[in-house]
């Protein structure tokens, strides 16, 4: 294959219609780089007899190690095309660029899919053959949906129906059909659901229109009664309502959605032996032969239709009378498949029959050498046979511009849902919609931007410093342009020297040691190729970037309805633009609308990603991508030599940047923490930043697991503490005595909990408008009032509709009212909430009966909240204390307690807690002024009603809540019981098993606890000698029914399990290892054991 020069590829650019920008996707090892490799084996990269094994955009060495793709990356392609515009015209060559991203199909790294899918217009969905649609096929399937790609299916390995499954062409046509019906069951599930909700708000639309409608002849009516007592006013009213409802539902159509081979959609291929094929190249070769035009075969090579062998007639399934005959697709597609499998690798054990290859390369016109005939290699004999008749190539990249749409094409329709679901969108200027939706590339208008991630690049491999890396020898404009440089700042040099009165040589020899030519530059660029640096993924939407152009950096929270607001935007310059090459970087000097490409000058101004545009008033905010995972494993790190503590954080930033999903935090504890969002991930993150951020020595600790703790009202519960009062009341005294708090912990039903835990963002939302409005009344309050906690609870959630406080109440208070046979509430429980807690979001609610402190839902109310971190010095404006004044302090202790449980400082859900009292001894006047004792109080009452909330909480019957993975594992009969021990082992519980129609694989479905999901995997490919590999996927919290201070105490259990309860308490087990890590007491814990048999490292 020629190889194609970078700079064809640069001019193609300028090309709109002629650009594709598509992405790979599929679930882990169903071929996406395998397939990748045969299209970039068309421009010459690698050799084609290496596609599918050299794994060209696995870059990384553990990618190629473990053969699975960690990070995606992106190459331009070229490709050429001959067309006619009519049958009887000449045929003209049309050029092509393809933007290709390769993507990973592990769950760990779905983020990565996020990132990627955002900058493309199409894509390629791969399926394996004999597995089917896996949990990532799904996964990936509702990522194209959601984003508004038009995908194009490939099913991929069908050589494994052959050669694994043994099965016969028409067995292979059913599995084939009921595959592509699972496929678009997927789809049309999407479909259903995105229906139901345009449904369910036409309906509201039309009752709030036939409402208003009502409301207005009511008024009309009684204006009349008063005008005129006739009895003609009922007919006159209706008939407004009924005109008010003049709009249909309109159904949508959704036959365009589905894959159909008959539609061109399809792709069958084996990416691994280098074939594939659509339904219209068969067309195509069948025309002359079987004298049927291409556009009717195209319609009945797939489904049930059939050929009559003597009058080449088509007929249905209606007018088979009673023959068996072959569908149309086993006949003149499948067959000639099989056909060649037997002839190259079956028979005669696996060496092929030589006259039959000879027969089908005859019939089909092919092209082989000689040698490769003679060759003693079935395998090279086959790939060579389907690359001259069915290259994988020409089918995939024919397909990708014929059926999916050119950047143009895919803005038009793309772009205004992007837009209307960005943040403030009613904000954004017309100028830049219009810019971004048509397509504009003109000079002077607004450049729009979108970066997906940062990509760390050593520094060696920038193309300004390539000739430094290599030592290649230099140019000769290069060497002269080198020592006209090293001339002058010797002249420089010389002449400074001279100008010093002192005649200093010390000086003269400095500055000529520092215009020595060859060591210093050596040492820069020795110094220079050890720093990674972070270029930008981005995708243009409109206008054209040169380099040294200024745009704005727009954080993922920014809204054009406040364009200032902090973080306020920053402008940077761009240093530098890249064309995307795989392994390698093409610099560029402009970049057109529609490119995908690399960007530098963005490092420290950019976390994650961000939207870059040329005007900050008006701008359009694309950065809210849903990512597919989120983290959930921690593990706390540290450099061995403490010396290299700067360099592991400063790696550990660049690490952050670099990777969509890891995120870095220091605990209040002063460690250092990864998040990341499994394990293979966090094994990647740790091997990074030892090689490539940090470069030095670091360890790390245990995955810490987040728990979460909760109580319930178990049947055989101790009795309660004070018996004066009910389960979970406590009267709690300050220190001083001077303040009584008496308050109760109850349980909340698992419906209202669960509904809390959904709606976080929406209570996060419904508190920062609230925060604004009483920050905005307080004039007189200092600029920084908003607290670090404000600010983290202020939550903006990409294509979440906003919902009123009003909305959010009702919601609520029908919950409650529904589990009221479950929970002893008030009839006014959610007009008395003061707070949800912790952060404020959390799943527990705060309930004030004494009505001392400011309601939650209480709209205009003139008591305003006082953040926490505010100084006390501000003070009553009585002289004598009140329970209000204490109302901010009781709400932060609130905090403290669910923020921190008492079982092992895990946060709590599930609790309600109820202020019941709060009494206040009078002061004598020989005590200090209310200010003071306000003072000297607040910290007295957040310990005493934090331990307070404690007390109450163990009254009850605690529980931990484990973080639960979803395990989905495809395992074959031989080794499916291995499988189950594995996870009965680790405390896993199978949901469902399944057995795959057609095939020998059963998929199996499970939950895992996440606390022994360490090792899981390897476990299990060990066992299973790599036959069967899991997906983990968080599915969130989960019950463990066990309580972690529970002993035996009645007679039978005390005569089964002993005092000492010789069975393991799993719940007891876990909170002891929380403890132990967090450095609190453990109980029972043996510090030594046989203190006197010890001895010293040394004896």
């Amino acid at each position: 294959m020629p190889v194609v020069n970078p700079e064809k590829l640069v001019a193609l650019q300028r090309h709109a219609n002629g650009l594709r920008n598509i992405c790979i996707l599929a679930h882990v090892d169903h071929g996406k780089t395998s397939l990748a490799d045969a299209l970039i084996a068309t421009n010459g990269i690698i050799s084609p007899k290496l596609a599918g094994k050299i794994r060209y955009l696995d870059s990384r060495p553990d990618e190629q190690l473990r053969g699975i793709t960690m990070e995606s990356s992106a190459i331009s392609l070229y490709f050429a095309m001959s067309r006619r515009a009519a049958a009887e015209e000449a045929s003209v060559q049309h050029e092509y660029m393809i933007n290709l991203i390769d993507s990973p199909g592990h769950i760990d790294f779905s983020s990565e899919v996020s990132t990627a899918s955002r900058l493309c217009d199409g894509a390629l969905v791969l399926v394996d053959a004999v597995e089917g649609v896996c949990s990532q096929t799904v996964t990936v399937l509702r990522q194209t949906w959601v984003e508004r790609l038009k995908p194009l299916l490939v099913i991929n390995k069908i050589d494994r129906l052959i050669t694994e499954l043994k099965m016969s062409p028409m067995e292979a046509y059913t599995h084939l059909s009921k595959l592509l019906e699972q496929v678009n069951a997927v789809i049309g599930s999407f479909f259903q659901g995105e229906r139901m909700e345009e449904d369910l708000q036409w309906r509201e639309r039309v009752e709030e229109r036939v409402a208003a409608a009502a409301a207005r002849e009511q008024s009309k009516a009684e204006r009349k009664m008063d005008r005129s007592s006739s009895g003609t006013v009922s007919d006159e009213v209706g008939s407004p309502i009924s005109n008010s409802v003049d709009g249909e539902f309109e159904e949508r159509d959704d036959e365009d959605l589905y894959f159909a081979p008959e539609k061109n959609n399809v792709i069958f291929s084996s990416a691994v032996d280098g074939w594939a094929f659509t339904v219209r190249q068969f067309a195509t070769l069948y025309e002359k032969k079987l004298g049927i035009k291409r556009s009717t075969l195209e319609k009945v090579l797939w489904g049930d239709f059939y050929l009559e062998p003597k009058t080449r007639r088509v007929l249905g399934p209606k007018h088979l009378k009673g023959r068996t005959l072959k569908p149309m697709f086993v006949q003149l597609v499948l067959d000639n498949i099989w056909a060649t499998y037997e002839a190259t690798t079956g028979g005669n054990k696996g060496k092929g029959d030589p006259a039959m290859v000879e027969k089908i390369v005859k019939s089909l016109s092919l092209t082989i050498p000689p040698h490769v005939l003679r060759s003693r290699d079935p395998r090279a004999l086959l790939t060579a046979v389907f690359a001259a008749w069915l290259p994988l190539s020409t089918a995939v990249l024919v397909s990708v511009i014929e059926y999916l749409p050119s950047p143009p094409v895919a803005q038009a329709s793309r772009l205004p849902t992007l837009i209307e679901n960005s943040p403030g969108a009613e904000h954004v200027d017309r100028k830049v919609r219009d810019a971004t939706v048509n397509f504009q590339t003109d000079q002077g208008v607004p450049v729009v931007a979108y970066v997906s991630k940062m990509v760390a690049v050593r520094a060696s491999e920038l193309p300004q410093n390539k000739r430094k890396a290599g030592g290649g020898v230099m140019a000769a404009e290069e060497a002269r342009e080198l020592s006209r440089q090293k001339r002058m700042e010797m002249e420089k040099a010389r002449k400074a020297a001279e100008d010093k009165s002192s005649g200093d040589i010390d000086g003269l020899a400095e500055a000529l040691t520092s215009t020595e030519v060859g060591s210093e530059e050596e040492t820069n660029v020795d110094q220079s190729e050890d720093v990674e640096h972070l270029i930008g993924f981005a995708r243009l939407y409109s206008g054209t970037l040169n380099v040294g152009d200024e745009v704005n950096v727009l954080p993922p929270k920014f809204s054009p309805a406040a364009p200032h607001a902090a973080p306020e935007p920053q402008k940077v310059t761009v240093t530098g633009l890249y064309l995307m090459m795989g392994r390698g970087l093409e610099a560029l000097k402009s970049v057109p609308a529609g490119a995908v490409f690399g960007i530098a000058g963005l490092e420290g101004h950019i976390l994650k990603s961000a939207t870059l545009c040329s005007q900050l008033d008006g701008s359009v905010n694309l950065a809210g991508v849903n990512m597919g995972s989120q983290p959930i494993v921690r593990v706390a790190l540290e450099p061995v030599n403490p010396g290299d503590l700067d360099k592991m954080i400063n790696g550990m930033r660049l690490l952050e940047q670099s990777d969509p999903c890891a995120v870095y935090e220091v605990l209040e504890s002063g460690e250092h923490v990864i998040l990341t969002a499994g394990e293979l991930h966090l094994e990647r993150c740790l091997k990074d930043l030892r090689e490539r951020f940090a470069r030095c020595e670091i360890q790390a600790g245990e995955p810490i697991v987040p728990y979460r703790e909760t109580i319930i009202d178990a049947p055989e519960m101790a009795a309660p503490k004070d018996k004066a009062y009910r389960r979970g009341t406590v009267v709690a005294v300050t220190p001083s005595k001077q303040i009584t708090v008496r308050l109760r912990a109850r349980p909340l039903p698992a419906a209202v909990t669960e509904f809390l835990d959904k709606s976080v963002a929406t209570i996060g939302q419904l508190y920062s408008e609230r925060t604004a409005k009483e920050t905005a009344k307080q004039e007189d309050q200092h600029d920084n009032q908003a607290s670090t906690d404000d600010e983290e609870t202020r939550v903006i959630v990409q294509g979440v509709d906003s919902i009123s406080s009003k909305d959010f109440k009702a919601k609520l208070q029908e919950v409650i009212t529904n589990m009221a046979s479950q929970i002893d509430v008030l009839s006014d429980t959610v007009e008395r909430i003061v707070a949800f807690g912790p952060r404020r979001t959390g799943p527990n609610l705060l309930v004030d009966l004494t009505g001392s402190c400011p309601k939650f839902f209480q709209e205009g109310h003139e008591t305003t909240q006082q953040l926490p971190n505010q100084e006390a010095d501000e003070g009553p404006q009585t002289s004598t204390l009140k329970a209000r004044d204490f109302s901010d302090k009781i709400l932060y202790a609130f905090q403290l307690a669910t923020a921190q449980g008492p079982l092992c400082s895990e946060p709590c859900q599930g609790l309600v807690v109820s202020i019941e009292e709060v009494t206040i001894a009078t002061a004598s006047e020989e005590e200090s002024s209310s200010s003071d004792m306000l003072g000297r109080l607040t910290g007295e009452i957040i310990k005493t009603v934090r331990d307070a909330i404690r007390q109450g909480f163990m009254d009850w019957s605690p529980r931990l809540l484990l973080a639960m993975y979803s395990c989905e594992i495809q395992a074959s009969t031989e080794v499916l019981g291995r499988v189950y021990a594995v996870i009965t082992r680790r405390r896993g519980r199978i949901i469902a098993e399944s057995l795959n129609e057609g095939t020998p694989f059963f998929t199996i479905l499970s939950v895992l606890p996440v606390a022994e999901s360490f090792g899981f995997s390897e476990e299990i490919r060990k066992r299973t000698s790599g036959a069967a590999s899991p997906q983990l996927v968080f599915q969130g919290f989960e019950m463990l029914d066990e309580d972690p201070f529970w002993v035996p105490f009645t007679e039978d259990e005390l005569e089964d399990l002993g005092e000492l309860a010789d069975r393991e308490n799993i719940a007891k087990r876990y909170m002891d290892k929380v403890r132990m890590r967090k450095g609190l007491a453990v109980k029972g814990q043996k510090l030594v054991r046989d203190a006197e048999k010890q001895k010293t490292l040394k004896r």
